[in-house]
């Protein structure tokens, strides 16, 4: 089974591409896609955030895909940027047919920490150690797209 997790952000989209093999759980790939509000227009970044993630899915013809669930404070400019990015991914995974599930920032802590109210320097080193990489995946943003992944993977069980 191959899961991609998606970290959506306008700036940064991390995802993390795993794979598991009855017990073994094994990193295929991970990083970020990228983009520039110096550069673009909100459009043009919607657009080649879709593409690239569009790229993505038929590269590694994932079984599923977990995305972070929207969540803000104060922040509603920032919160309706991420809505809009989440839109062009969940648009990009029904097109190619693929099953979405959502999970809360806390959720992904509790599945892949143990704890809920764990830091994010915490969950990061479980990923790191989960996935037996030699160090932490960078950007953040790309390990917290494995943290998601391997948070459906350990729901799935």
């Amino acid at each position: 089974m191959i899961i991609i997790g998606i970290d959506p952000g306008i700036a940064r989209v991390g995802y993390g591409v795993i794979e598991k093999r009855e017990r073994e759980i094994l990193p295929l790939s991970y990083g970020c896609i990228e983009t520039s509000a110096r550069d673009r227009t909100t459009s043009h970044r919607l657009h080649e955030i879709y593409l690239r993630v569009s790229s993505l899915l038929r590269e590694y013809s994932p079984d599923e895909i977990a995305i972070e669930e929207l969540f803000f404070t104060k922040n509603v400019t920032s919160a309706i940027r991420v809505a809009e990015v989440r839109g062009v991914i969940l648009l990009a995974a029904e097109e190619q047919g693929i099953t979405i599930v959502e999970y809360t920032p806390n959720q992904i802590k509790l599945a892949v920490s143990g704890s809920g109210r764990a830091k994010k320097e915490q969950v990061q080193d479980m990923v790191r150690r989960i996935l037996k990489l030699d160090e932490i995946p960078k950007p953040d943003d790309a390990a917290d797209g494995l943290a998601i992944a391997l948070c459906h993977i350990h729901t799935l069980r």
